[in-house]
């Protein structure tokens, strides 16, 4: 294509584009009818300038061109009730729901990690060593010690919070750092398997193993779905930029980008309420089942709202991402 030709033909339907947005007061339906026309005319010559013959200041200037009009055709609107509703009912839930594929997989390869780090560690007293003196290890697992003290160290409130930000952050970053091909992912979920396995080992040596399940159980069945759920997220998201499908590698990425953006308020939400467990329930003075019962009450009800929420939005299908009408207009290409 002969870019200045090019220019030359539709330089006049640009300039009076420019001049129908520039008008300060309210258009005329002939005039409006064609401000449709010019911009649908401008997105599809910014589309053919960007597949074949790229111009970094002609094609800034009518991807601006571009912006400035569809935001005046479609107009602004602004996020309510409704869309915190449409999130929370349909759009979260049926994000996880369609990449369960990729976190039940997660789950269950790094629980199974962290069951054979616990029990390696249990079996080798060589290996205890390595990780701390004895009596230091002793201070850890006997009763009243460090793993018993730790979830009633602060002031419940306090806790909850400190820990809910940390949880927070940690699956954020598995969604953020997923598209640097999902390897940043895999070891955070190694940094947490290897923290649980070293827990269930020296508890395990010690002969206490039942305690540490009474105070892990309670919180760490939500908490550690949401890591699972941010963790196979941000796989997915590392394998888009390996095999984006028969999309384009920028238009796949951006709808997963999106998905996952949302994954984490989500995923925040739900972390929140197993900080409050951990904060609240797992250092109280209930009995170890009660304590039990209520971090599978959690577990059940928030795979209950994925499955019947969630699965109901996708099978309709929401795929997580942004309504049709927020998102960015996806052009067509030239082959």
């Amino acid at each position: 294509m002969d870019l200045d030709v090019f220019v030359t033909a539709h330089r006049a339907e640009w300039d009076r584009l420019e001049q129908l947005l520039g008008r300060g007061r309210r258009l005329t339906g002939a005039e409006a009818d064609e401000l449709v026309a010019l911009y649908q005319r401008a997105s599809t010559h910014l589309s053919l300038i960007q597949s074949s013959t790229p111009d970094p200041m002609l094609t800034g200037r009518l991807t601006q061109l571009v912006a400035r009009a569809r935001a005046t055709v479609t107009g602004a609107r602004r996020a309510g009730w409704r869309d915190a509703a449409r999130f929370f009912t349909e759009g979260f839930p049926a994000a996880v729901y369609r990449s369960r594929r990729w976190w039940i997989p997660t789950a269950l390869i790094s629980t199974a990690v962290g069951v054979l780090l616990g029990w390696w560690i249990a079996a080798h007293p060589e290996v205890q060593g390595v990780i701390a003196a004895p009596e230091d290890l002793k201070a850890l697992t006997k009763p009243g010690g460090g793993y018993e003290t730790y979830y009633s160290s602060h002031p419940a409130g306090s806790f909850a919070a400190q820990v809910w930000t940390n949880n927070a952050q940690a699956a954020a970053i598995c969604l953020v750092l997923g598209a640097f091909l999902g390897i940043p992912v895999l070891w955070i979920l190694f940094v947490n398997m290897l923290n649980l396995g070293t827990g269930i080992g020296l508890m395990a040596s010690a002969g206490r193993l039942d305690v540490f399940l009474g105070l892990i159980l309670p919180h760490g069945l939500l908490e550690l779905t949401a890591v699972f759920v941010a963790a196979g997220t941000g796989l997915r998201l590392g394998w888009t930029v390996v095999d984006p499908g028969p999309r384009t590698r920028r238009a796949a990425l951006a709808e997963q980008g999106r998905a996952a953006l949302g994954m984490a308020i989500g995923l925040a939400a739900v972390l929140f309420v197993s900080g409050l467990i951990e904060g609240f329930v797992t250092p109280s003075g209930l009995p170890t089942w009660a304590r039990i019962a209520i971090g599978v009450a959690a577990e059940v009800l928030f795979l209950t709202y994925v499955y019947l929420l969630g699965g109901r939005a996708a099978r309709a299908g929401d795929v997580g991402d942004v309504e049709a009408a927020d998102q960015t207009a996806t052009l067509p290409t030239a082959a």
